[in-house]
Formats: C-alpha cells, structure tokens, sequence
C-alpha cells in the first residue's frame, strides 16, 4: 500500500484509505479506479473489492518503516475526507504523519468542505501540505475553504483542467499543478487554459507546475509547455 510514484509532483504513494465515489466533472474518468480494478484482477488483498471505499489499518505505520525522506502523496487511490471515513481513522493517519515527520506529505482533496469542518481538530504540521481539486470554474469555492484551513502549505491541483479559470483568486496558495486528462476518454485541454492560469501564477509569484498535456497517449504528448518544462515547487523556508 506504499510505493514509489511516476506522478511527477511527488515521490512515493501511500494508501491507508482505498476506494472513493464520484461528486464532480472531473471524476469522470478516474485513473484510480481503473488502476484499482486492475490491482483488483490481479489478486491485490486491498483491493478484493474493488473501488468500494475501504480504511487500511495495517498500512497505517508504514512511512515509519522509509528511513529516507521523501515527499508522500497521501492516498492517491482514494480522498481522506470522504464522508465514509471516519473521524478517528482522519485522526491517526496526521497522527501518524506527525511521528513520521522527516517526510513531507501532500494531500489532495475535492471534499473541500469537510476539510474545512474538520480543520479545527487536525494536528497541522509545516511538513504536511493540503490541496484540493479545481478542475473548472464551477469548482472554486473549494479554493475559498482550502484558503480558510490552517495547512502550512496550501496548493492547487488543476487536473484534469477541463475549462478556464480567469481570474482565479491565489491569495494565500503556495503552489498550483496543472495537467490535461490522459487516458480513455480523455478530454481535451486547451493550452489557452494553461498559459493563462501560468500567467496569473508569475504575476503574484505563486510557483507552477506542469505536469501533462494527458490524452490517450501521455508519453508522446509529453509535458513541455511553450518550449520548456514548468517544474517550480513551494519554497518551504519561505512559507
């Protein structure tokens, strides 16, 4: 339940919750639950059943177990603050982040909401970064309760980026991802979007961060933006 990870923006996986249920456009056609029918078919004990949400208490200690720092994307496979997840279980997993805080951990939500109810009782560390999910502009009000937590680092992951977001406020954001949706299905993104969402990122100094064109073929769409790759992160010492 803990790997390395080929996503670009992080460097290992941990999922101490599996599974999850659909709440917007951008969950259409959700990489995590192809790979989880996958791991499913293959025998995976985690996954038996499937994409049906499930918490993981034996995989609870594992960032105990990498002597290494590394950056922890927090359940790829999955959403943390999930209705179905409960509160004591949201509880040990930044328990567990704090013991283990040689790491820095990276959670990403599109349940904005809940975050913002539950911010009060979460032990926030400097070590621990917080994202939500924007993939249109219908979706920015999760901004707003990102913005309203008390999270260190705070950023943005525009993906799959499936209209534009003029005017986006980044008061108070520390990072924004961009990527196109890649797979079957994938929708298109218009490098209008994503010049105009870098822009508003250089003007107010807010690192960016490309990470693909996406499509039925990631690979050969690549990730080069204008001629160069967009690889800036938050700068801790500055947060």
């Amino acid at each position: 339940m803990g790997a390395k990870s080929a996503i670009e923006w992080t460097e290992s996986t941990w999922n101490p919750v599996t599974g999850c249920t659909k709440i917007s456009p951008g969950c259409q056609n959700c990489y995590a639950q192809r790979m989880a029918r996958r791991l499913q078919a293959m025998g995976q004990a985690n996954y038996a059943a499937g994409f049906k949400l499930k918490v993981h208490r034996h995989v609870l200690e594992l960032p105990l177990s990498w002597k290494t720092s590394q950056m922890i994307f927090v359940n790829s496979m999955s959403d943390l603050f999930h209705k179905d997840v409960p509160l004591e279980f949201i509880l040990d997993v930044f328990d567990m982040m704090n013991r283990a805080d040689w790491h820095q951990y990276q959670i990403l939500t599109k349940r904005s909401e809940r975050l913002l109810q539950l911010d009060p009782q979460l032990e926030w560390s400097d070590h621990i970064w917080m994202g939500t999910t924007v993939e249109n502009a219908d979706c920015t009000a999760r901004v707003d309760d990102l913005r309203q937590t008390r999270a260190a680092v705070k950023f943005l992951s525009l993906e799959p980026l499936l209209g534009p977001l003029p005017g986006l406020d980044l008061t108070g954001i520390d990072w924004v991802i961009v990527g196109g949706e890649s797979g079957p299905g994938a929708r298109p993104v218009d490098e209008r979007w994503v010049t105009d969402i870098r822009d508003q990122c250089l003007a107010v100094n807010v690192p960016f961060f490309f990470k693909q064109w996406g499509g039925t073929n990631k690979k050969k769409a690549g990730r080069l933006l204008q001629g160069r790759t967009w690889d800036q992160m938050p700068d801790v010492a500055a947060v």
